[in-house]
């Protein structure tokens, strides 16, 4: 094959072999047989400098520290979403809405002390020094500022700081702003929750989850449901705050329980605070009294102290009881408020509110046989429900007949109001402990756990002296006695104990109803702390004066919204047991 002529060849036996430096040098000599071989090599090189510049983008972003703990954050703010609290019927009670805040990564921010002159002036309730400490440090990762508007994200943007980003959050809100606080808690900038049901919700489970590491959002949580009635909870709220101003107290609360669920229907302590503001949680007066607050019930105690009596045996609804004089004890003596000197039936030993003979009774039982059914009833021992916060009783350390006898009648034993408001449910519904619960559930979940603590007739005996205690003239629960309605109730007035001694112009008073008293569908609790003598109760500061009236303007109120209505022609046979044994008031 013929080789076109080089002269260039002359002399050489073998062309030389060339470096890569003259290779290049002969590419870009101007010759045209050249410049596509110059346009392609060009475009290699431009091709090679882009892939290892974005290779290296590439490798900062996956192995960047920053990056990874800006993840991380943004991971746990995912995680931190919570469930939806809603009341019986539905209405939202605690939810959450997407905010936006603001974290810089102090690293990448180039002048500090700019980047705080300009986010400070957009952010005014920011704290220089603070920030200025945050972003001196070497951290990826530090929040500049929580839970921030839309106008301050555009002011921020708008700044244009290198370094300095958003992130989205979960910021819990309460829609109802005091309804419920004390059921429902709240929870801190982190979502997680601190007291109530949100800290239940999450000792169930959700803070587990979050601290693995799954990232779940608020629509893949079955919204909690609680047995708590917002409309109900309203007018007990506001019924309360009535009350309170009125009589001039320190301190009021309330809650209605369904007796044959063991559902709290509503539930208020008053003072209260906005649990989107939960900083006014922390002040000591605004204590969930039903739940934490540990009280001498006074005279409601009567009313367990009666059950014992009768469910025993040794004492039946025809019973009588010395109440002619004071009991003495060693060097006390035990009166009556308003003293009778005279025998007492068993039901005019209620309705008299007789210290005496109650006292009588818990003798005849004793001491043992008291601390037993005490303990039977659920008043000797802390009571559990799904609020973490719920309070130990004040039993007396050494338990003697003193004690059993003012025990009796509801002074030397401290318990929560909720406690007692269980066992009076129990007292009334058959005789069937039901344990507390803020959570929806029927009779038939409710009564799986339950116990049969006192006989059916016993559980008959004490609606009957609960109802004749409202009727009767001489009874202490009439102020509660809303026509159309057969209410039962007991009153209750303990002296509060102040620096070890007992105040007498201290009192604690308190009110148990039952409603109806034929066939209770709910009993009422409200207690008052330090209720004043006003003008209308004669300078009495009692539970009849206060707690009990208070109790009538709630049940008149929230009767028809719990599904009671009135009805003005009383039950035909509504003790029937009673009536055959002729019990006294039964003619």
């Amino acid at each position: 094959m013929l080789q076109k002529f080089d002269p260039d060849l002359i002399g050489q036996g073998a062309a030389p072999k060339r470096s890569v430096f003259a290779y290049v040098r002969e590419l870009f000599r101007l010759r045209v047989d050249k410049s596509t071989s110059r346009v392609g090599f060009t475009a290699l090189c431009f091709a090679t400098l882009f892939s290892v510049i974005g290779g290296r983008l590439v490798f900062l972003a996956m192995t960047s520290d920053t990056s990874s703990e800006v993840r991380r954050a943004a991971s746990l703010e995912i995680s931190a979403a919570r469930p939806d609290i809603i009341d019986r019927n539905g209405n939202i009670l605690a939810t959450d809405v997407k905010m936006v805040s603001v974290f810089a990564e102090p690293r990448n921010i180039i002048d500090k002390d700019e980047a705080v002159e300009l986010l400070t002036a957009v952010l005014p309730d920011l704290d220089a020094t603070d920030l200025r400490n945050k972003l001196g440090t070497k951290k990826g990762f530090v929040w500049v500022k929580r839970e921030i508007t839309p106008r301050q994200q555009a002011e921020v943007h708008r700044l244009g700081i290198p370094g300095v980003g958003f992130l989205p959050e979960n910021k819990r809100i309460y829609p109802n702003a005091e309804a419920a606080a004390h059921v429902l808690g709240f929870a801190n900038v982190d979502n997680v929750g601190i007291a109530g049901i949100e800290k239940y919700i999450d000792n169930q489970g959700l803070q587990d989850l979050n601290g693995a590491g799954f990232a779940i959002s608020a629509a893949d949580l079955k919204p909690v449901q609680l047995s708590i009635d917002l409309r109900v909870q309203h007018a007990l709220r506001d019924e309360l705050s009535k009350g309170m101003a009125k009589f001039k107290a320190k301190a009021t609360a309330g809650a209605i329980m369904d007796v044959n669920t063991g559902e709290i229907i509503a539930l208020v302590s008053l003072p209260d605070f906005d649990p989107n503001n939960p900083v006014d949680a922390l002040e000591a007066d605004r204590i969930n009294r039903i739940n934490v607050g540990v009280f001498e019930m006074g005279s409601t105690f009567k009313a367990l102290t009666t059950a014992m009596a009768l469910d025993s045996g040794k004492f039946n609804i025809n019973s009588t009881l010395d109440a002619r004089s004071g009991l003495r004890y060693g060097k006390f003596t035990i009166g009556d408020y308003h003293a009778t000197h005279r025998v007492l039936t068993v039901p005019e030993v209620f309705i008299h509110s007789s210290n005496i003979g109650t006292a009588r009774m818990a003798l005849g039982i004793g001491v043992e046989g008291h601390k037993a059914f005490l303990r039977k009833m659920g008043q000797l021992t802390r009571l559990k429900t799904e609020l973490p916060e719920n309070a130990e009783p004040i039993v007396p350390p050494r338990w003697g007949e003193l004690n059993t006898m003012t025990i009796a009648f509801g002074h030397g034993l401290a318990v929560a109001p909720l406690q007692a408001l269980m066992a009076v449910g129990a007292l009334v519904n058959g005789g069937v402990m039901i344990n507390p619960t803020f959570l929806k559930r029927d009779e038939a979940t409710a009564r799986q756990n339950a116990l049969q603590v006192l006989k059916p007739e016993t559980s008959e005996a004490l609606r009957y002296v609960m109802r004749l205690n409202a009727s009767n003239p001489a009874g202490s629960a009439s102020a509660a006695a809303i026509a159309g309605f057969f209410v039962g109730g007991k009153t209750g007035t303990a002296e509060k104990v102040i620096n070890g001694r007992y105040s007498k112009n201290k009192n604690f008073t308190t009110f148990t109803a039952i409603l109806p008293a034929d066939k209770p569908k709910y009993v009422f609790l409200t207690i008052m702390d330090e209720p004043q003598a006003v003008e209308g109760t004669y300078g009495f500061s009692t539970a009849g004066w206060n707690a009990g009236p208070v109790t009538g303007n709630i049940i008149e109120r929230v009767a028809p919204m719990l599904g009671v209505p009135p009805r003005f022609e009383p039950p035909a046979q509504p003790f029937p047991l009673m009536s055959r044994l002729g019990a006294w008031g039964t003619k």
